[in-house]
């Protein structure tokens, strides 16, 4: 038996604590740990932690994760590890969970675990808001994400096109003392540069002709939350300056006005670009760079976390459906077929292959066959492209290219730009300068 002081000692922990025995059965647990798990703590004791924790009937180690109760009973220390665990409602829920080796009254060695939640729950009707997955390049980066959020330096997101930087900012958002102030976010690539002092500033009434009332800019309506720049490297060297003066000094004017701002805001930001060799080529401000990067972050690729794939496909097949409605599933093919692409567009990719094989597949299951990718439709739309080709001269060729790479690319600009070697502002350009919007 436990001594009844060790039980009142782990209670006065404010994270879930539970303490574990040699058989993997839970002895002492306080009120944290059971309400993590929807469970009173009769339910709890004498149950084996991987029964609650992992809703298995077999120990965590046998699945290939790292076991702080291994860790302790065979190898005599304690750990630090990161799992997936399952609440009360079997939604998966990312921790960090620290071991500790205690040793009972009766001189028997015990694991006392405490778990650190690594998410914030998401407000009712958020779900599509949660990051998906539990491969260790994935854990690893939300651990780094959740431990980010809780300083107040400016962040910034590095990743590759289609793999979440907006929801990787949500969450740093949500995980922060600032949650539930204002997330406001800005694609700054979108933003014509004539117009970005006032997306970001706002403006004053007649600071310009057609300006008839006053307008807050995202800035100011970011007050005690939390502002994104997504494609910050997009922003013109102009504007950098003026944005480089406001994180300095917390100070702003709207266009047309005369009177000092201030605003309390924490900056997130997000590229795809290497933002140091864009400073090297003078086409970022060292200065800004240093000021927006207090920490950076880097978000792995989906073929960098395979085994996250089917879960992303369940999860995406269900918003596809809508709430409420019965949704698609994949055959063991399918799955084969996809954790074995490098999917170039990530995330935002797997979701627009699922789409389309939703539309091709018979009774909701996607089998192979219905799974389409990229070079298989470009395989298909390049003839066509051709066909289509009727202007001769430099400019008809230029259009006919990119309008080629928008079907091919499924329309997806940042990955035509990048193709293209230009800004995703300079396709905007061209985009309207022929007709392509």
């Amino acid at each position: 038996m436990l001594p009844v002081d060790l039980h009142s000692l782990i209670e006065t922990n404010e994270r879930p604590f539970v303490v574990i025995d040699r058989d993997y059965r839970i002895v002492a647990a306080n009120a944290a740990y059971c309400r993590l798990y929807g469970m009173e703590r009769g339910e709890v004791l004498r149950r084996r932690c991987h029964e609650v924790s992992h809703h298995s009937p077999q120990p965590c180690h046998e699945h290939g994760e790292l076991c702080p109760h291994l860790a302790l009973f065979a190898g005599g220390e304690g750990g630090e590890v990161l799992h997936t665990h399952y609440d009360g409602e079997g939604h998966a829920a990312r921790a960090r969970i620290k071991g500790h080796a205690i040793h009972g009254g009766d001189g028997r060695l015990y694991l006392g675990e405490a778990v650190f939640p690594l998410e914030a729950e998401l407000p009712l009707g958020c779900e599509e808001m949660r990051m998906v997955g539990h491969s260790p390049a994935f854990l690893a980066c939300i651990d780094n994400l959740a431990r980010t959020a809780e300083s107040e330096a400016s962040v910034l997101l590095y990743g590759e096109s289609g793999v979440g930087k907006e929801l990787a900012a949500r969450f740093l958002h949500e995980r922060s003392p600032r949650a539930g102030r204002p997330f406001i976010a800005i694609n700054c690539a979108a933003v014509p540069e004539t117009m970005f002092e006032n997306e970001l500033f706002g403006h004053e009434r007649g600071a310009f002709t057609g300006s008839t009332g006053q307008k807050k800019g995202l800035y100011e309506l970011a007050d005690g939350g939390t502002l994104f720049l997504d494609e910050v490297a997009e922003i013109p060297l102009a504007q950098q300056a003026k944005l480089l003066r406001v994180l300095e000094t917390g100070e702003f004017r709207r266009v047309g006005g005369t009177n000092t701002l201030r605003a309390d805001v924490r900056l997130v930001s997000a590229t795809n670009r290497a933002l140091l060799d864009w400073v090297d080529q003078g086409r970022f401000r060292e200065d800004l760079y240093y000021r927006i990067a207090g920490i950076d972050v880097s978000l792995p690729a989906l073929r960098d976390r395979r085994d996250d794939i089917p879960a992303l496909a369940e999860v995406l097949l269900a918003r596809l459906a809508g709430p409420g409605q019965a949704h698609g599933h994949l055959d063991k093919a399918a799955l084969h077929k996809l954790k074995h692409y490098a999917f170039p567009g990530n995330v935002r990719e797997l979701r627009n292959v699922l789409q389309r094989a939703l539309l091709h597949c018979r009774d909701g299951v996607i089998g192979a066959d219905d799974i389409v990718f990229q070079q298989d439709q470009a395989a298909v739309a390049a003839p066509v492209a051709r066909a289509k080709r009727t202007d001769p001269s430099l400019k008809g060729a230029e259009r006919d290219y990119i309008r080629d790479l928008l079907a091919r690319h499924d329309g997806h600009r940042r990955t035509v730009a990048d193709l293209l070697g230009v800004s995703e502002r300079t396709l905007y350009r061209k985009l309207e300068r022929y007709g392509l919007n």
